[in-house]
């Protein structure tokens, strides 16, 4: 259960992301990314980041490579900042990279990657490696991929915390299960952030992982945005509802985006995709207004109504 305070503190975070897009809107310029900030830090980073997870897994010769650049473009062009991976996701760190170290003035980047091995001097060289193949003098955030070896890997990113060597720390799940030990995890060590799957039609986060990241002061990082996809499957072809008007929506890609950004502990999505195209789109859900609690019923209503005619 949250504190007054904290939901007075989340409130005017969301408060804040309302208003500066329309403050823009208003002087006619183009509308500001929303941010939020990191609870430990205060630091802000924009709302909409960027997976790696399978997208960025190929070889770089292979046809799929060829549109990344442009992906990568698009990401930098929207606002964004956040890019995310991590050494299971086979070529992604290295194909991240690659592009980066291509492109003649390289954006500014919160370079977030995992560690996911077992043992202390395997999980420095997987670090290490991961490093080179990102492009990356020092990693924003590193996080325990799926609690492996968690107690290892969170001693030494500790110790990595203090000598500078990384700003932020963390752990992940990207299946679902683990959710009891990765709470204990959660409310036992000092971690910057946490990283798990939400969205619209899977919300089990909102029992206890979202309210817990809020009391304790961690950053949420959302993977799994689009449950892989299956959320397209109920939405092709159907008309947008009202509210997607009411909340600058385009598109359902928007539209699920934005019903996650409506809770006021997410601080950033990491939807991943290989269209220049999808991330154009997903950008756009990270400026504009932020849905309210009743708009977020009122999109849930909405989903529940494509389930029933699916």
């Amino acid at each position: 259960m949250l504190s007054r305070r904290q939901l007075l503190s989340l409130s005017a975070s969301l408060a804040a992301a309302h208003a500066l897009p329309l403050q823009a809107a208003a002087s006619g310029a183009t509308p500001a990314a929303i941010v939020r900030n990191i609870p430990s830090s205060g630091e802000a980073l924009p709302v909409i980041g960027m997976g790696t997870s399978r997208t960025f897994d190929v070889a770089a010769g292979d046809a799929a490579a060829q549109p990344l650049m442009t992906v990568l473009e698009a990401f930098f062009a929207g606002g964004g900042t956040v890019i995310d991976s991590s050494p299971m996701y086979g070529k992604a760190e290295q194909r991240v990279g690659d592009l980066l170290r291509a492109m003649p003035a390289r954006p500014p980047v919160f370079a977030a990657t995992k560690v996911w091995t077992e043992g202390r001097e395997a999980g420095v060289a997987q670090m290490q490696q991961s490093a080179q193949r990102m492009a990356v003098d020092r990693f924003d955030l590193i996080a325990v991929h799926n609690l492996t070896d968690w107690r290892t890997q969170l001693d030494t990113l500790k110790r990595w915390k203090d000598e500078g060597k990384v700003r932020y720390l963390g752990i992940t799940t990207s299946h679902g299960r683990d959710h009891a030990e990765f709470l204990r995890v959660m409310r036992a060590e000092p971690l910057d952030f946490v990283q798990f799957s939400y969205n619209i039609a899977d919300r089990r986060a909102e029992e206890e992982l979202l309210p817990t990241a809020a009391e304790r002061g961690i950053a949420t990082m959302i993977n799994r945005p689009y449950q892989r996809g299956a959320l397209f499957s109920a939405s092709r072809g159907a008309a947008l509802p009202p509210v997607a008007t009411e909340l600058g929506c385009s598109s359902w890609g928007q539209f699920f985006l934005k019903f996650i950004l409506g809770h006021p502990a997410v601080t950033c999505v990491i939807p991943a995709t290989s269209s220049p195209k999808h991330m154009r789109d997903n950008m756009q859900a990270g400026v504009g207004p932020v849905p309210n609690a009743a708009q977020r019923e009122e999109m849930l209503r909405a989903f529940a109504a494509l389930k029933a005619t699916a």
